[in-house]
């Protein structure tokens, strides 16, 4: 009887287990689209590009050395998490000029990890401007067109965000210099669009193979 009732456990435990997921990511396992048909970055910078990626888009303007703490902190609590990921990156958006910059950010952050899918993009001021509009967020860029916000695009260039958060209501963006924020609450919204993804392609395999 005992061996019935241990066998039935381990049977009907994990059936009982992925049923819960499950049903918790079909019913909170969309992250909001708050913007659709943001620009591309292509526009400004042909070498990157977030359609068909998961991208966090920051914005690091003409001030690139007073914004590497934050680069930093995203690089040690999301895309070391995340980075091995297919089809995800990060895009930072620099002014024209600032390439030794950027070189040198990447650097030291490549002595930390892997940056294979750290992509910057440059451009003048008037486009980056533009392309930030887009995005169409109750946030401003400063005067030196950063900010310590980051953003999440999804493939199809829409911005996912929380239309419900506690703290702000709509949530459009996350705050880097903040690593509760990026703890507490990127860290969850990232699990949730890859999540989202992984699910759509298993449906897509699973109706391919009927």
């Amino acid at each position: 009887m005992k061996k019935k009732v241990v066998l039935a456990v381990l049977f009907i435990l994990p059936v009982v287990v992925y049923l819960f997921f499950a049903s918790g990511v079909n019913n909170f396992g969309r992250l909001p689209i708050l913007t659709e048909k943001v620009d591309d970055v292509s526009t400004i910078d042909s070498r990157v590009q977030l359609k068909n990626k998961i991208t966090i888009l920051g914005f690091l303007g003409n001030n690139v050395e007073a914004m590497q703490g934050n680069a930093f902190n995203l690089n040690q609590k999301i895309y070391k998490r995340f980075g091995e990921f297919n089809d995800f990156q990060i895009v930072m958006v620099a002014t024209e000029g600032s390439e030794a910059k950027v070189d040198e950010l990447k650097t030291e952050l490549g002595k930390l990890s892997n940056v294979d899918k750290w992509h910057f993009a440059f451009g003048e001021e008037s486009e980056i401007t533009a392309f930030y509009n887009s995005l169409d967020t109750n946030l401003e860029l400063d005067d030196n067109l950063s900010m310590p916000h980051v953003f999440i695009v999804d493939k199809d260039l829409s911005l996912r965000g929380r239309t419900d958060d506690e703290d702000e209501g709509i949530k459009y963006g996350f705050d880097t210099s903040s690593v509760a924020e990026l703890n507490n609450k990127m860290v969850d919204d990232v699990k949730i669009i890859l999540a989202e993804y992984r699910l759509a392609l298993k449906k897509n395999n699973a109706d391919r193979s009927k």
